[in-house]
């Protein structure tokens, strides 16, 4: 295959799928490490696309490295997420054992939340709505993440071994089909990863701001879980034909 040719298919690859490996491009032109990395460097240099650690990423997809301060990200896409909230909510039965993620919109889904349900959480504001609401509560231990107002570290994962959970709520820094779930700190992505491996049905909870778009650190493959999302705009309409991803109105 021709150079020319071959970095064509793989813009086309990486536009298409917003997001890809070095070794899924080695797969897909059954060409060598060192010339997928020369056709990404030259690419990248050429604008085409965006070079991240491993593989590349399209142009309109973006790379975040950072948490937002949660009250800041109280108020970014209200709307849709009271409508992600409030659907996320009802799927709450009696007697489940629900895992609910720290972030704004599962701080949404409180006020919703109709089952007599027992929950665990990571999130100190959760913890305090919840009980307020006169729900059996748990909270785990460890460190406190300013930004997120997340409890992580060494002492959530360890409760978290002790627990399985019927149902979860998530929220994530980044969707991509590729890439999975994704968010900025390795802490925080330790305890998503641990309490959602221990959970029977997953759900992320999301506005379509989140979509692809790519964070540091990787806690689930897009296929573990189903996300809740609503008002998906034209650039993001091909998700809409994953049967992984419920759209609410």
């Amino acid at each position: 295959m021709l150079s020319e040719e071959r970095q064509s298919r793989i813009v086309s690859v990486v536009n298409e799928q917003k997001s890809v490996t070095i070794q899924e491009l080695m797969e897909i032109l059954n060409a060598s490490e060192s010339t997928i990395r020369r056709d990404l460097a030259e690419l990248g240099e050429r604008g085409l696309l965006e070079r991240v650690y491993g593989g590349a990423i399209a142009k309109n997809v973006v790379f975040t490295r950072r948490d937002e301060s949660f009250n800041t990200r109280q108020e970014l896409n209200r709307e849709a997420k009271l409508k992600i909230a409030c659907y996320a909510a009802s799927l709450i039965e009696n007697e489940d054992f629900v895992y609910l993620d720290a972030g704004t919109t599962t701080e949404l889904m409180i006020p919703f939340i109709k089952a007599n349900a027992v929950f665990v959480t990571n999130g100190f504001s959760h913890a305090r709505r919840l009980s307020e609401a006169g729900f059996l509560t748990y909270i785990l231990g460890g460190e406190v993440k300013f930004p997120t107002e997340a409890v992580v570290g060494e002492e959530a994962i360890l409760t978290l071994s002790k627990y399985h959970f019927t149902k979860g709520f998530w929220g994530t820094n980044g969707i991509s089909v590729t890439n999975g779930f994704s968010t900025p700190d390795i802490k925080e992505a330790l305890v998503k990863q641990t309490s959602l491996n221990r959970t029977r049905t997953r759900y992320i909870v999301s506005d379509s701001s989140k979509f692809s778009q790519i964070s540091c650190i990787t806690f689930a493959d897009f296929t573990d879980a189903t996300i809740i999302t609503a008002d998906l705009d034209e650039k993001h309409a091909s998700y809409r034909k994953y049967t992984t991803v419920k759209e609410v109105n």
